[in-house]
């Protein structure tokens, strides 16, 4: 018997070291949302092709629903080294790239052809804000689009902005507290992750998020109503550690941008079809979605231009940089 365990043991050990050394390259990947999600769904089509192209020297495990990081840890955790990869909201670079919230300026981007010209790679817009981002000790791999920032509410839709009025409002960036601010709510930094119980524990009286996020969360579960202000555009951007990008061979490097590339593209052009699914689940789930009319709209946009002035004066020279080739748009 002890010699058949002895045996077993070995066996395994063996199929274990194996196993270690089937991949070459082990690359982890941080993500906040579930796996359902469509950014959990778009980093698996990365990791397959990956896998594929590499024939297995590239192994890639992605560690789904704030496993290892929160949203708010991504940053720091990949610019040193702590993990090599990680999916991060772009507004959690605010505090050393202030320009990033160039998308959360509201209603500066208000279509799909604005939102296009503006995240192109190398776009007058991107390209200086992924050039900033490398000098927090990562490299932008691609950008992952979320959609347009939406309100959610319990008891009835929100028509304007006086419906803020004293409310604590959920956030998830500066620049999107400030437009909360001047419409008279109090806004409430909550990471992704922690939504759901925030709206359940009534820790917020109003959300903030991108709609394809109520549906993977479940948010129907605590709150009733969507407006669709799309005040804002949510990005989330792919980073790998600077040190440990270099330290890969040409063809390393190759084999994953090449995956990124086609990862960014897919998600970027199924992004209207993944709304109007969110939105028809949010509905057949019991919520009620709201448009607000045109004149309703004036109102939400009157109230914003504090928060250009604010964004301006606290972005610096790269903030008007952006903001000039945004207008341009």
């Amino acid at each position: 018997m002890k010699k058949f365990a002895l045996a077993a043991a070995l066996i395994a050990s063996v199929g274990f070291a194996g196993a270690v050394q089937a991949a070459d390259l082990t690359l982890r990947i941080s993500l906040q949302l579930p796996m359902k999600s469509h950014l959990g769904q778009n980093l698996l089509m990365f990791k397959q092709e990956v896998e594929e192209k590499s024939n297995g020297d590239i192994e890639v495990q992605i560690y789904d629903s704030a496993q290892l990081y929160k949203d708010k840890e991504v940053p720091a955790a990949v610019g040193s080294g702590a993990i090599e990869m990680g999916v991060a909201s772009l507004t959690r670079y605010v505090g050393d790239v202030p320009a990033v919230d160039i998308f959360y300026q509201p209603f500066v981007f208000d279509s799909e052809e604005k939102v296009r010209k503006a995240v192109a790679k190398g776009s007058p817009v991107r390209g200086p804000l992924d050039e900033a981002i490398a000098d927090t000790g990562a490299t932008v791999l691609w950008w992952q689009a979320y959609g347009g920032a939406i309100m959610l509410s319990k008891d009835e839709p929100l028509h304007g902005p006086e419906d803020l009025e004293g409310k604590k409002v959920r956030v998830f960036g500066k620049t999107l507290g400030d437009f909360v601010t001047s419409a008279g709510g109090a806004p409430t930094l909550v990471s992704g992750s922690e939504q759901y119980i925030a709206y359940q524990r009534g820790t917020v009286d109003v959300g903030m998020t991108g709609v394809s996020g109520v549906k993977s969360r479940q948010l129907w579960e605590v709150m009733d109503n969507i407006t669709v202000t799309n005040h804002a555009d949510i990005e989330f951007i792919v980073v790998v550690n600077t040190d440990f990008w270099n330290g890969l061979s040409d063809e390393q490097r190759d084999i994953i941008n090449a995956a990124a590339m086609n990862a960014e593209a897919d998600v970027r052009d199924r992004m209207s079809d993944i709304e109007a699914a969110a939105y028809s689940a949010a509905e057949e789930a019991g919520m009620t979605v709201y448009r607000p009319t045109d004149a309703e709209l004036a109102k939400w946009r009157a109230v914003s231009q504090p928060v250009y002035d604010a964004f301006l004066e606290d972005a610096g020279d790269l903030g008007k940089q952006v903001f000039d080739a945004a207008e341009k748009f």
